[in-house]
């Protein structure tokens, strides 16, 4: 599982001109999904994603997670951090997980992280073309791997 975070003031999504989610203070979060994810990339990545202290305190120090602010996460979708683009200049897309699996891995990364926090959890809308803005807080911005660490 992959993941990229971004530090928000608000973000949203919106699909078809309605707007599916929206966060103030927390995490937006691109999440995609390889075949050879399992449940415990879900769990490792609900816990990075919590825990993970990039939200300053009263020393402007990254020493806060989103829940020790009471933040909130959107989390969205986005089979295309895993697009390789070493070769040629089409994207392959091979190592990301089908359209089945990625949905059902989807839906399992996001009961595993609403059951692990009381923070607001908003998401997109699995496969549909969606429209993401956002305020980048520092800018502050980090790429999470499972398979770099399990």
């Amino acid at each position: 599982m992959r993941c990229v975070v971004q530090r928000v003031s608000h973000a949203q999504v919106d699909v078809d001109n309605i707007t599916k989610g929206s966060i103030d203070k927390g995490l937006m979060i691109l999440a995609a999904f390889r075949d050879a994810d399992k449940k415990e990339d879900f769990e490792w990545m609900a816990d990075k994603l919590l825990n993970l202290r990039i939200f300053e305190d009263d020393q402007e120090k990254m020493n806060l997670s989103v829940t020790d602010i009471s933040g909130e996460l959107l989390v969205i979708s986005q089979f295309t951090l895993y697009g390789d683009c070493r070769k040629g200049r089409r994207p392959s897309f091979s190592e990301s997980a089908v359209p089945e699996k990625a949905k059902k891995d989807y839906e399992e990364f996001l009961k595993i992280l609403t059951s692990k926090t009381n923070l607001k959890v908003a998401t997109g809308v699995f496969q549909a073309v969606m429209k993401v803005s956002l305020v980048n807080e520092g800018p502050v911005t980090f790429i999470l791997d499972s398979s770099k660490v399990i």
